[in-house]
C-alpha cells in the first residue's frame, strides 16, 4: 500500500516539469460560474492563483459576474433578456453592470487574493484606457444594444501592474467617444490573452453550458491570435487550474491550433 506521504511527494513530481514549462510564462484566467458563486470554490480559486505566482506563473485574471448582475437587476425590477449568450444592455443596464462588476466583483476577488499572499490590484476596461471597444451585434444581428467587441488593448497598462502584482481584470470598456459598454467577460480574456502574447488562457466556468457560443468563439480568436493552448475547465470541480495546469491527465476541454 503507498503511504499517503509518498502519493503527495509523487503528486509534486509530476507537477514539476509543468512548472518548468511555464515558469515566467503568461496564463489568463477566464474566473466565471460556480467557482464565484460558491463561497468555498471562491477560497480555492484565490488560493490556486496565489500558487501559480508563487512558482513562477503570471496569472491575469479576467472577470466577469453575469449572475450577481441579474440579481441586482430583478432587485431593481429591470428587464433581463440575452441573445446569442449577450446581455442585451441599454444605458442603465450597463450603469448596473458597472457598478457589480466594478464595485462589487472585483474588489471581493482582489481581496481574497490578497488574503492568501500575493498582491492583487483591480483593474477594468476603462482604466488607463485598457479597452478600446466598438458597438457590437448577437451572432443572429440582433441589436443587443451597449455591448462592445474590444478592438484596441493598451498591453502596457497590464504590464506594468503585472511587475508587481496580479491583474484582476473587470470587463467593462468605452469606446472612442467615452461611451460605456458592457464586454463579455470571455471576449476580454480572449483578447487580453492575444494583445500579451500569452502561453495559455484558461475559461473557469460550470462546463460545457449554455451561453458557449461566446465561449468557444472567444477560445479559438485567441489560438488564431498566437496563444498557444486555451482550456474550457469546469469550475464546480475543486482546484479544476491546477489539475489541468499540473497533472498529465489534465481536466476539462483543449483546444489548440491545428497542425
Amino acid at each position: 500500500m503507498t503511504q499517503p506521504g509518498i502519493r503527495d511527494i509523487a503528486t509534486l513530481l509530476e507537477a514539476l516539469p509543468y512548472i518548468r514549462e511555464f515558469h515566467g510564462q503568461t496564463v489568463v484566467i477566464k474566473y466565471g460560474g460556480a467557482a464565484m458563486e460558491d463561497p468555498a470554490l471562491r477560497e480555492e480559486f484565490a488560493r490556486d492563483v496565489v500558487l501559480l505566482k508563487y512558482v513562477g506563473i503570471n496569472p491575469i485574471v479576467v472577470h466577469g459576474g453575469g449572475p450577481e448582475i441579474t440579481a441586482y437587476m430583478e432587485r431593481l425590477s429591470m428587464p433581463v433578456e440575452f441573445v446569442g449568450g449577450l446581455r442585451v444592455s441599454d444605458p442603465a443596464t450597463v450603469e448596473v453592470a458597472k457598478m457589480v462588476l466594478v464595485g462589487k466583483v472585483n474588489k471581493d476577488i482582489v481581496l481574497r487574493i490578497n488574503r492568501h499572499g500575493q498582491p492583487a490590484v483591480g483593474l477594468s476596461g476603462d482604466d488607463g484606457g485598457l479597452f478600446r471597444v466598438t458597438r457590437q451585434a448577437a451572432p443572429d444581428g440582433t441589436d443587443v444594444g451597449f455591448v462592445g467587441r474590444i478592438v484596441r488593448v493598451d498591453r502596457q497598462v497590464v504590464d506594468h501592474v503585472a511587475r508587481d502584482y496580479i491583474p484582476v481584470i473587470a470587463s467593462i470598456g468605452a469606446d472612442f467617444e467615452g461611451n460605456s459598454y458592457n464586454v463579455n467577460a470571455d471576449d476580454a480574456a480572449g483578447a487580453i490573452a492575444r494583445a500579451l502574447g500569452a502561453y495559455k488562457v484558461e475559461a473557469v466556468l460550470d462546463g460545457i453550458s449554455g451561453g458557449m457560443r461566446p465561449k468557444l468563439a472567444a477560445c479559438v480568436e485567441a489560438i488564431h491570435g498566437g496563444v498557444h493552448f486555451a482550456h474550457i475547465v469546469d469550475g464546480r470541480v475543486p482546484h479544476s487550474l491546477l489539475l489541468e495546469l499540473f497533472t498529465n491527465k489534465g481536466v476539462g476541454t483543449k483546444i489548440r491550433p491545428a497542425t
